[in-house]
């Protein structure tokens, strides 16, 4: 989980930040009636996994 994104792996929850930025994939808000939220840049390090914690 990054964000508002949950991926199995980066490139996945790198093309979610695309698909958001871009306006693809995701839906409308309705009632909102502002421009998107931009998502934040992806930090320069490899994403580290939490595991899964019980």
């Amino acid at each position: 989980m990054w964000w508002n994104f949950i991926g199995r792996t980066q490139a996945e929850i790198e093309q979610a930040r695309t698909d958001w930025m871009t306006g693809d994939r995701f839906g409308e808000v309705k009632g909102y009636d502002g421009d998107p939220i931009p998502a934040p840049e992806l930090p320069g390090v490899p994403l580290k996994p939490r595991g899964r914690v019980r």
